[in-house]
């Protein structure tokens, strides 16, 4: 049994650890309640920036020094922006946690954000803006995201553009992180054989220098919607975005749109790989996922295929989501997307890496940890009322489609 206990410290911080009996690591994350979503337009990527910068050094390690302690270690260290939260995570075996712990509160509270590494990082971070407007599939990400959430923060591109990029100043990003990255917004995940207090006390001494106050942002929930794009590139396939509005993340009907996912799209027996890829070969992969976010959510398809055969299989998506609406799911398919999630979310907690990053991801965006059996049992509760009344809430409008390719 694991032990999960959740402390606020007297700065605001709140930090989460939970006591895995037995494991060999100790894996630690923070998680920053800003994202993509709270950034003005003229400063578009400024958390993504930050989130590069924070490893360039601090008053007691350079970049260089962090790397080859994370090395000498045998652990790993990295990061990731998302529209509403940034997250900072470590992973080193258990006889070194408190350098991990130490090392990730030395970056989160005391970053240098000097101007030369400000500079160079500026260069790396258009550098991958370039990267994924070379790939077909993240630009049809993009023009989708841009649609369904039209003119608003959330349809932007979470790395910026490449503008915004070239014009924020190392005064912007140090503001922005000042502003932000305080006790209030952030939260400090650990997963490890070591106890509570231990943990907690790493925490407490590591991030003593957290500056005091509440740092998250009042979000506005997006109105308008777009339309159908089509953008024109020379590559060999048609890639394909398909989808629409989906479920805020603490929607009643989260675990139902879970479900029907799964069912549509969601895995190697989902309706959609069955017709199209299975009895058809037109496609090498076709799924469907969803998104979740404070206020609201998008449900999309994606796939890819030749020009000759994007017509069909476009019709061939249109026609699962009709015949999804007219027709609801099968108990055989409700049973099997049940089996699915409740299995595969059970699998996916059986390291300290997954276990801290479940914490901290939950604690950052609901501001509460849900029991594991809780979560399973939301699943497995999921019947055809549910069903039917998210299939109507969800996929009854009519859908955005976006193909980036040949004409």
């Amino acid at each position: 049994m694991t032990d999960l206990r959740i402390t606020q410290l007297s700065s605001g911080l709140t930090v989460a650890t939970e006591r895995v009996p037995g494991a060999l690591s100790v894996a630690t994350g923070v998680w920053a309640a800003v994202g993509a979503r709270d950034e003005p337009a003229a400063t578009s990527g400024v958390s993504h920036f930050l989130e590069h910068l924070l490893f360039k050094g601090t008053e007691r390690r350079s970049a260089l020094d962090i790397s080859r302690t994370i090395d000498r270690y045998g652990g790993d260290i990295n990061a990731f922006t998302t529209k509403e939260y940034t997250a900072y995570y470590c992973r080193l075996p258990e006889r070194h946690a408190a350098t991990g712990i130490d090392l990730l509160g030395d970056v989160l509270t005391d970053p240098s954000l000097r101007e030369l590494d400000v500079d160079v990082e500026r260069q790396v971070i258009l550098e991958e803006i370039a990267m994924d407007d070379d790939s077909p599939d993240d630009v049809a990400q993009q023009r989708f995201a841009e649609q369904l959430f039209l003119d608003h923060p959330l349809g932007r591109d979470t790395a910026g553009d490449p503008d915004t990029v070239a014009a924020i100043t190392a005064a912007e990003v140090r503001s922005f992180f000042e502003q932000h990255y305080t006790a209030g917004s952030m939260v400090v995940s650990v997963a490890g054989p070591r106890s509570h207090d231990e943990m907690l006390s790493m925490i407490e001494h590591a991030f003593a220098p957290v500056r005091p106050g509440n740092g998250r942002i009042t979000r506005t929930a997006p109105t308008a919607a777009g339309e159908h794009v089509t953008v024109v590139d020379d590559t060999e396939q048609v890639h394909l975005v398909i989808g629409g509005r989906g479920l805020h993340r603490t929607d009643p009907d989260r675990e139902a749109l879970d479900v029907v996912n799964q069912v549509l799209g969601g895995g190697l027996s989902s309706r959609l790989f069955e017709q199209i890829r299975e009895q058809r070969g037109l496609v090498y992969s076709v799924f469907s996922g969803t998104a979740s976010f404070s206020d609201t959510g998008s449900y999309s398809i994606s796939t890819s295929t030749h020009l000759r055969h994007a017509d069909e299989v476009v019709s061939l998506i249109m026609a699962a989501l009709h015949e999804l609406v007219a027709d609801g799911i099968t108990d055989d398919e409700l049973d099997i997307a049940r089996g699915y999630l409740t299995g595969s979310y059970e699998l996916g907690l059986e390291d300290t890496g997954s276990r801290m990053a479940r914490n901290g991801g939950l604690l950052c965006t609901r501001g509460e940890i849900l029991p594991v059996d809780e979560q399973v049992q939301r699943w497995m509760a999921v019947d055809q009322t549910a069903v039917r009344r998210v299939i109507d809430r969800v996929f009854a409008a009519e859908p955005i489609v976006v193909t980036v390719g040949p004409t």
